[in-house]
């Protein structure tokens, strides 16, 4: 079913938008961006395969996979999505975006899940991410990571020389639109990562930083549109007075939602 579909180009889709809390209403938060037929998924959390089979994407139109970070609603379920890509006769091959730091482990994971290059028909390419170096996946579609602060109380618990503390944010520029994604933060001034840059579209997460904080920063950046997502069950009332503020410019987001950038 899945594998029939054509990816429609220059669009956003919402394959999850709940939180790290497992619920039944919402998939983990990942995202979906088509342009110039390049297809990126953000995040393949636990349970990632069957989220795109609920939204009805191929696994195999998939072309390249960004990681944020190493929280398991992240990434936790790429293995099993790469079995998939697998199962389905995938040929072609997949690239990972990874922050530098964060290559060893997925390299690691890949391998320790019996993915050998040798049994696979497709090649799994690693792009290494440092801040600010743009990455172009194709004819007017490219992003730039920059390194905020979601993993910062976590030092004080971990062998540093052991262990990254690596998470990002992101401006993606597709047809001169410019995306800022907010990915899991560490509080309020994460927002302004990218205040250097004119903000067309703001997707922010909600878990770990206040509707409030959310709202200065979409004010003070004068984004034409926000996108509320990574959402816990219970807080609709609350997202809903938020999104009553400006109904045509901030916007909940469900799974499978679409956002059309066209025009």
């Amino acid at each position: 079913m899945a594998n029939n579909l054509s990816i429609i180009k220059s669009e956003i889709r919402f394959i999850g938008t709940g939180s790290g809390r497992a619920s039944l209403k919402r998939h983990h938060s990942s995202i979906l961006l088509s342009a110039g037929n390049y297809n990126l998924l953000v995040d393949a959390g636990d349970g990632i395969s069957k989220a795109l089979l609920s939204a009805d994407i191929s696994f195999n139109k998939i072309d390249g996979i960004l990681l944020t970070h190493l929280h398991p609603d992240h990434y936790a379920g790429l293995s099993s999505l790469i079995v998939q890509m697998k199962m389905n006769k995938r040929g072609s091959d997949l690239t990972i975006f990874i922050h530098k730091s964060l290559r060893d482990f997925i390299s690691g994971l890949i391998y320790h899940s019996y993915l050998f290059s040798a049994k696979l028909k497709f090649n799994i390419l690693f792009i290494l991410l440092e801040d600010n170096r743009i990455v172009t996946l194709s004819n007017g579609f490219s992003f730039t990571p920059r390194q905020n602060t979601h993993l910062e109380e976590y030092r004080e618990f971990a062998n540093q020389e052991e262990l990254s503390f690596s998470c990002s944010s992101f401006l993606f520029n597709i047809n001169d639109t410019n995306i800022f994604y907010s990915g899991d933060i560490g509080g309020k001034d994460d927002l302004y990562l990218f205040k250097d840059f004119t903000i067309d579209l703001m997707i922010s997460e909600l878990t770990h930083v206040s509707q409030e904080e959310i709202y200065e920063a979409f004010k003070t950046l004068k984004a034409e549109k926000l996108i509320l997502t990574h959402i816990t069950e219970g807080d609709e009332s609350n997202i809903a007075e938020l999104a009553s503020r400006s109904p045509s410019k901030i916007i909940p987001a469900f799974d499978g939602m679409n956002i059309n950038l066209q025009g």
